[in-house]
């Protein structure tokens, strides 16, 4: 019996893909309170909002790494214009959801209190899925010009492909 030569992965036009950034703007005055975002239908628990931009990102990550579809560090928050808990947050996807185009997160719970608080969710830079993500390592693809690549990470979503020969 002969047997079935191992097919090649289709990378296609071969990307590294971009880690998706999203922006959280937190308007009004608020003083107090919590919010919930939602993301791939499950909600985080309530982050509680903070004039202390240190404890506010605190808050943020700690939600985020116990969502179940991020885990930690999923999506990490930093400071992008905000003073005094009030301005944007900056939502870098990475780890498992990294170089991928995921959906936009959004406000499912606004219960800040305060003078007209107001949450906002909006891409900022889209994600681009890499070619080939969770290839497995050592696991070999070809891309439309005829390039073959062997996949030299030992782990992880992203693969690294490594010329190793051509199709032609």
């Amino acid at each position: 019996m002969a047997s079935t030569p191992n097919r090649l992965r289709d990378l296609g036009t071969l990307t590294a893909g971009t880690d998706e950034v999203q922006t959280l703007t937190i308007g009004g005055t608020p003083t107090g309170g919590t919010f919930i975002l939602r993301f791939e239908g499950n909600n985080t628990t309530p982050i509680t909002w903070s004039a202390t931009n240190n404890t506010l990102l605190a808050n943020i990550q700690a939600a985020l790494d116990a969502h179940p579809s991020l885990g930690t560090n999923g999506c990490v928050a930093s400071a992008g214009t905000v003073t005094s808990g009030i301005g944007t947050i900056l939502l870098t996807f990475g780890a498992a959801r990294a170089k991928e185009n995921v959906e936009l997160m959004t406000v499912f719970k606004n219960s800040l209190t305060g003078t007209s608080p107001t949450l906002a969710i909006a891409t900022t830079t889209p994600g681009v899925n890499a070619s080939g993500r969770y290839a497995q390592p050592k696991e070999m693809g070809v891309d439309d010009a005829g390039t073959v690549y062997i996949n030299t990470a030992t782990s992880g979503p992203v693969a690294t492909w490594t010329v190793v020969g051509s199709q032609t």
